[in-house]
């Protein structure tokens, strides 16, 4: 959250940029940090070794992102533009509403845990 919600200011404020278009790139590196917060600490369990598996997870977290990342989006617009609310408290009620999502999507698909491997009997 301090990710997006700072780098969503800095652009806003300190660049200029309009703050829905700085939310979009906020949003993706907060995807991206949270992306490696949760390969090295909250998923290190499930994880496949190798390369090939890193950059895998990493395509899928950022897939299943985008639907939070939209998610987001529409509550910080309508919150701001439709109600009148400070941009940087509707994108904090849009990091909530698109964590729910997120970290479901994470848990059932990212780093889905591995299948069990069948016993044989002998």
């Amino acid at each position: 959250m301090g990710v997006n919600l700072g780098l969503l200011w800095l652009l806003t404020e300190r660049l200029g940029l309009f703050y829905l278009l700085s939310a979009v790139f906020s949003i993706e590196v907060s995807i991206l940090s949270n992306f490696v917060l949760n390969e090295f600490w909250t998923f290190r369990d499930r994880r496949n070794p190798g390369c090939r598996g890193l950059w895998k997870r990493m395509l899928k977290f950022n897939l299943s992102c985008a639907a939070g990342a939209a998610i987001n989006i529409l509550v910080l617009g309508g919150l701001t533009e439709l109600l009148g609310v400070y941009y940087l408290l509707s994108a904090f009620f849009g990091i909530g509403a698109a964590t729910l999502w997120n970290y479901g999507l994470s848990l059932l698909w990212t780093w889905k845990p591995p299948k069990p491997e069948p016993k044989t009997h002998r």
